[in-house]
């Protein structure tokens, strides 16, 4: 069965396995007060289709993506910063530090990526969303 992709949202894949990116996802649905974003882990059929379609090797994929449907699709530092853009709080000023090189940005990112699992943990298997979120997952 094809997955239905809804409209007006921002998709978020993410590594269903890293205790980090868990955290962080929880955390965007927490701020995500205008209901921007719908998530799928990288792992997911989901999520590897929308990689490949984006010619994007799994093999070497340590980054989250964000995806605006129609529009483009961002990895590593710049996705994080358009994500913490759309949060309530002050978090959307964390935006401003795309003024920073790329190269700075993911040169952080490519470190904090590399280890993520060593520093943060891992799990056995993707995060099963709470009844009351499983409608943000489209996995």
């Amino acid at each position: 069965m094809e997955a239905v992709l809804p409209e007006n949202k921002k998709i978020i894949l993410f590594d269903g396995v890293c205790n980090l990116c868990n955290n962080a996802i929880n955390f965007v649905i927490e701020h995500d007060k205008k209901d921007v974003f719908r998530f799928a882990s990288l792992q997911s059929d989901l999520g590897r289709k929308m990689v490949s379609e984006r010619n994007i090797d799994p093999e070497v994929l340590d980054s989250i993506i964000l995806i605006e449907p129609g529009v483009a699709y961002y990895e590593k530092s710049t996705a994080a910063l358009k994500i913490a853009k759309e949060l309530s709080g002050g978090y959307s000023l964390l935006s401003y530090f795309s003024f920073l090189p790329d190269f700075i940005r993911d040169g952080v990112y490519n470190i904090v990526a590399a280890n993520r699992y060593n520093w943060f943990g891992k799990k056995e298997s993707c995060m099963i969303p709470t009844p009351e979120l499983k409608a943000k997952f489209l996995d």
